[in-house]
C-alpha cells in the first residue's frame, strides 16, 4: 500500500556496510537500513537516495548490486580506491540484542563533497543522519556543507545512533543545531544528558533538549516498552508491541523510517507512534536488518 500521494526525495547520509553475523554477512548500516524500510513503506512516493562510500573491492560491488535490488539510488555512493568497504562484527546475546565492533578508516569515513551532491541537497525533502559517519573530518565536513544547502522546509532528522567511542559533545551539539527532529533511544538519551550536564528524568532531559535546540519533534524509543513522541503541542505514548525477536538489528532504523513516512503524510502523533511501533516490531522478526 502507498501511504503518500506526492513524491519526496529522501536522502540518508552515512554508513552502508556488511554486518558479520553468526550465520553470515548481511547488508546493514543504520542509514541504509532506514532507507530500505522507508522505500518499502512509501513505495513509488519515495525517491530513496543513499549518500555514502564503498571500497573498490568485491564487498563494495556487492553492496552496489544489493542497493539496486532494494530500489535505493546508488548515484551518490562513491567508490573509494584507497579505503575498504566497511564490515562490522555483530555479537548477539540470547535475547537477540546486538553489540558491534566497527572498523576504523573505511570508505564511508571519506565521503567527498561534490558539485552533484550539493545540487542534490537543494532538491532534498528529508535528510536523515547520525553521529557515526561524522567520526572523520572529511565526511563530517561534507555533511555539514550538504545540510547548510538544504531548503528551509526540509525535514532534517538526527538519529543519534551512538556507537562505541565514535561520538563527542561537539558532533552531537552541532547535529542538534542542524536538526529539526531528534530520534533517540533511552540509553542514548542519558548519554546526551551526561554530555550536556542535564539533570533529571527522561522527560526533563527531553524538555531541555527541545527548548535548547528549537526542535519540532523528539522521538524516544524504549525497545519492547514502546516509545514517546513529543512536539510543541502534542505528546504521544505507545506501550509497544510484542513480537518474536529474531534479532533487534535495524528495529530502531525501521522506527525512524515509519516516523518519516508518518511526518510526510501529516499523521497525528498517535498515528505515527502506532505505525512506527508496528514497523519496528516487524523488523525484529527479520534475520537481518532489512530481511
Amino acid at each position: 500500500m502507498c501511504f503518500i500521494e506526492m513524491t519526496y526525495t529522501l536522502v540518508s547520509f552515512g554508513e552502508v556496510l556488511w554486518d558479520k553475523l553468526p550465520e553470515g554477512k548481511r547488508l546493514g548500516g543504520a542509514p541504509f537500513n532506514m532507507l530500505c524500510h522507508a522505500k518499502r513503506l512509501g513505495e513509488e512516493s519515495i525517491k530513496a537516495v543513499m549518500v555514502s562510500a564503498v571500497g573498490e573491492d568485491e564487498l563494495g560491488k556487492e553492496i552496489l548490486a544489493q542497493c539496486k535490488k532494494h530500489n535505493v539510488i546508488t548515484e551518490y555512493i562513491t567508490v573509494d580506491k584507497k579505503f575498504p568497504t566497511s564490515t562490522v562484527e555483530v555479537i548477539l546475546n540470547h535475547e537477540g540484542n546486538a553489540r558491534y565492533h566497527i572498523q576504523d578508516e573505511v570508505a564511508w569515513d571519506h565521503i567527498p563533497q561534490t558539485t552533484d551532491l550539493m545540487a542534490l541537497a537543494k532538491k532534498t525533502d528529508v535528510v536523515s543522519f547520525g553521529s557515526l559517519a561524522q567520526r572523520s573530518k572529511e565526511s563530517q565536513e561534507t555533511f555539514l556543507n550538504f545540510a547548510q544547502s538544504l531548503p528551509n522546509k526540509a525535514l532534517c532528522i538526527f538519529d543519534v545512533n551512538v556507537r562505541q567511542h565514535y561520538y563527542s559533545r561537539e558532533i552531537v551539539e552541532y547535529s542538534l543545531e542542524l536538526a529539526n527532529v531528534l530520534k533517540i533511544n533511552e540509553e542514548e538519551l542519558f548519554v546526551l544528558a551526561e554530555l550536556f550536564e542535564i539533570q533529571g528524568d527522561a522527560d526533563q532531559v527531553m524538555e531541555q533538549l527541545f527548548k535548547s535546540y528549537q526542535l519540532q519533534l523528539i522521538a524516544l524509543t524504549k525497545g519492547e516498552k514502546g516509545s514517546v513522541l513529543v512536539s510543541e503541542k502534542e505528546r504521544s505514548s505507545h506501550a509497544g508491541l510484542r513480537s518474536t525477536v529474531v534479532n533487534s538489528i535495524g528495529a530502531g532504523d525501521a522506527f525512524t523510517a515509519a516516523l518519516i513516512i508518518g511526518l510526510l503524510k501529516e499523521f497525528d502523533l498517535n498515528q505515527i507512534n502506532a505505525f512506527a511501533n508496528a514497523t519496528a516490531s516487524y523488523a525484529c522478526s527479520l534475520k537481518g536488518a532489512v530481511g
